[in-house]
């Protein structure tokens, strides 16, 4: 492949946006901490403004202005993205005790929205205040006594889907910020194993485009080399189900994003 035949991504040049900040002044100004911020971003609360490749996120003072203006702000604001952080104080937060909620949260009814790992390289999972008070008051009957018949077989069998329930919250909120079909495939194959990317991703130059874009670790994903290999285990999509599920899903996406090249004589985001 010479030169002038070789992929290249094109990035959609977006109109200027406007006066703009980066985030440790826009979660100051809506007097939000940094941890705060970054769970109000994910969610798609505040949203960012169009970035240049590699830069850091940015937002305009209109995006600003809007988040400050909605009803109840800055409570209604703090209410919806606020976390407890493992099983207890979750349970808490439910009037339930520790156990009961692990073996809710290990059948899937209830999702994580972030992780982080311990000093005992134990992972703990995070979860939305409001989403756990909004179950309490839907399902009081899960709350106290017998579990399903369903959990009871999930119990069994050792099964824990809080991994599998977080990555697919991941990949939604991730997908919703953009509606570029490269940017969407990079997503999905970054969930999936390297063996599954480079079977359904046969040309090397495309998943030198897909690694390009794919999206940047999660916000709290631990730094330190022992904490990062157990984290990194969450990322990666494992029963073969799921992995089936975010392959036929990548190859749907890879199908659109081929037929944009073509369309475009390009391969990449336009």
């Amino acid at each position: 492949m010479n030169v002038a035949t070789q992929p290249r991504a094109r990035v959609r040049v977006a109109a200027a946006p406007g006066p703009t900040v980066g985030g440790a002044t826009a979660a100051g100004e809506l007097g939000l901490s940094r941890g705060e911020f970054a769970r109000a971003v994910q969610l798609g609360i505040v949203r960012a403004a169009p970035a240049a490749p590699g830069g850091a996120a940015r937002y305009t003072r209109a995006e600003l202005d809007r988040v400050r203006a909605a009803k109840g702000f800055p409570e209604a604001l703090r209410a919806r993205i606020e976390t407890v952080a493992g099983a207890e104080a979750a349970g808490a937060v439910m009037g339930i005790g520790a156990s009961r909620f692990i073996r809710l949260a290990r059948c899937g009814h209830l999702v994580p929205v972030a992780y982080r790992v311990n000093r005992y390289r134990a992972v703990v999972w995070l979860y939305l205040a409001a989403e756990l008070r909004e179950f309490a008051a839907r399902q009081p009957g899960l709350l106290s006594g017998s579990a399903p018949a369903q959990d009871r077989e999930l119990l069994a069998a050792k099964a824990d889907l809080r991994p599998r329930q977080w990555r697919g919250r991941h990949v939604g909120l991730l997908l919703r910020r953009t509606a570029d079909p490269w940017e969407r495939a990079a997503v999905l194959a970054s969930v999936l194993p390297e063996e599954e990317v480079a079977q359904a991703v046969p040309d090397p130059a495309e998943r030198i485009v897909l690694g390009a874009l794919a999206p940047p670790l999660p916000y709290g994903h631990p730094q330190l080399p022992a904490a990062a290999a157990v984290a990194q285990r969450l990322l990666r999509a494992e029963s073969p189900d799921e992995v089936h599920w975010y392959r036929t899903s990548l190859d749907f996406a890879l199908t659109g994003a081929r037929g944009q090249s073509n369309s475009t004589g390009e391969r990449g985001p336009t």
